[in-house]
């Protein structure tokens, strides 16, 4: 199976917060993870971003493949 980087939505409804996590792909989105790198909200002004670089290079390395939405965020936070 292959591992992904992906976003883990928490949060109430029209209030979200996620939660940047190595899941298996075939595991459902808010389902069982491997390891959190980080979080995201996009709610807040300014708006919060807080990944562990270290690690997300780590998973990548290893053949983890970001989401489109994550690929962005990583860039933005300078993993990538």
């Amino acid at each position: 199976m292959a591992v992904k980087i992906r976003l883990k939505r928490l949060g109430a409804k029209k209030k979200p917060f996620y939660r940047i996590v190595v899941a298996e792909g075939s595991a459902p989105r808010d389902g069982r993870f491997i390891e959190e790198i980080g979080y995201y909200n996009p709610v807040s002004e300014p708006v919060e971003l807080k990944i562990d670089n270290e690690k997300a290079q780590d998973w990548i390395k290893k053949g983890a493949q970001p989401t489109d939405t994550v690929r962005a965020l990583l860039k933005k936070s300078g993993a990538i």
